[in-house]
Parts: C-alpha cells; sequence; structure tokens
C-alpha cells in the first residue's frame, strides 16, 4: 500500500491584479489557514517520503509557512496540472527500488489536485469525507488517499480510498466558507 496526500495552496492574494497568476502570493487568510493545516499535518502522523510541488510563488509560500521544515521537488509540470499530469509526476519522482516512497505529499492547484482524488477513489470506497471532497476542495484543503498498489507506476483509476480530508475551517471555524 502507498499513501498520497494532496495539498492545495493556501488563499492567494488577489490584491495586485497586474501580477501573473503564477506569481500571486497568499493573502492574511491565506497565511493563517496555511499554518492551521501545517500544523494538522504534522500532527497528522504520516511521515511523507517526498513532497512534490508545484513552482508557483502561492505553493512555495504556502509550503514555507505550513511544512517549513520540509524540503519540496518544484516541478513546473504541477503548476495547474491535470489529473494525469500530477499521476505522471508522482510516478517520474517516487524513486525505484529500495529508494521507492510509500508515502508522496502533492502541493498544487485546482482543479487537478480534486480530480487526482475523483479518479483514484473507488466508487465502493466513497464515503462521507469523499462527499465533502465532492463538493468541494477549497484552499489549504488536505487529503490522505490510501492506494492499494505496491509501487508508483500502478496508480490507476479506483486504486485508492480517501482516509482522511481536512480544511482550515474544520480547524477554525472563522475561515469557513471558503474558496
Amino acid at each position: 500500500m502507498k499513501i498520497l496526500g494532496l495539498l492545495r495552496h493556501a488563499k492567494s492574494d488577489w490584491d495586485d491584479t497586474s501580477q501573473r497568476d503564477f506569481d500571486r502570493g497568499l493573502n492574511a487568510r491565506g497565511r493563517k489557514g496555511a499554518r492551521l493545516i501545517g500544523a494538522h499535518i504534522r500532527d497528522h502522523g504520516v511521515a511523507w517520503d517526498k513532497l512534490i510541488a508545484s513552482p508557483a510563488v502561492r505553493v512555495k509560500a504556502t509550503l514555507e509557512t505550513a511544512l517549513p521544515d520540509m524540503a519540496p521537488t518544484f516541478d513546473q509540470k504541477l503548476y495547474l496540472a491535470s489529473a494525469d499530469t500530477i499521476m505522471e509526476t508522482i510516478e517520474a519522482h517516487a524513486g525505484t527500488g529500495a529508494d521507492e516512497a510509500d508515502a508522496i505529499l502533492i502541493s498544487g492547484h485546482n482543479p487537478g489536485l480534486q480530480d487526482v482524488l475523483l479518479e483514484l477513489v473507488s466508487p465502493g470506497k466513497e464515503n462521507e469525507l469523499f462527499r465533502e471532497a465532492v463538493v468541494k476542495f477549497p484552499t489549504a484543503a488536505f487529503a490522505v488517499l490510501e492506494c492499494d498498489i505496491e509501487h508508483w507506476s500502478q496508480l490507476k483509476r479506483y486504486c485508492a480510498g480517501l482516509v482522511h480530508f481536512a480544511r482550515p475551517r474544520d480547524l477554525d471555524p472563522a475561515l469557513g466558507p471558503e474558496n
């Protein structure tokens, strides 16, 4: 079994409308949400072997705030990536043999992250967490999937179950509902 984590970037700053989408940072609510979800991820108990992330400024800022002790691998392909591209990127960075990661955390953007969840979760394993994540995978949302595979090369449709889903508003109701 492999563990896949999905972390959407925190709420981005739209104050400077002249900025490119890639260059937007976080607003105050985003920084607070990133701190909360980061503490939650650390307390959740999964020992992440790899963190692979989009190099967009808002993703970097989320990770610097949420998980400052982790060393992400940034991959340009994850910027606004589709579900297929995200899954290909996981396999490309997973390692092989004795060096293959057991637990990978991906940080990026929607709709790709939510689409990964929709693609991987088996209909027989849909639960209340899944129904919540399907309605909305908001900024700074964190999901954990248990994938019934031995190697990341086997990552495919309906191979997983969603075992954890948390949003900043679950940790601090003053932060919800959010985009």
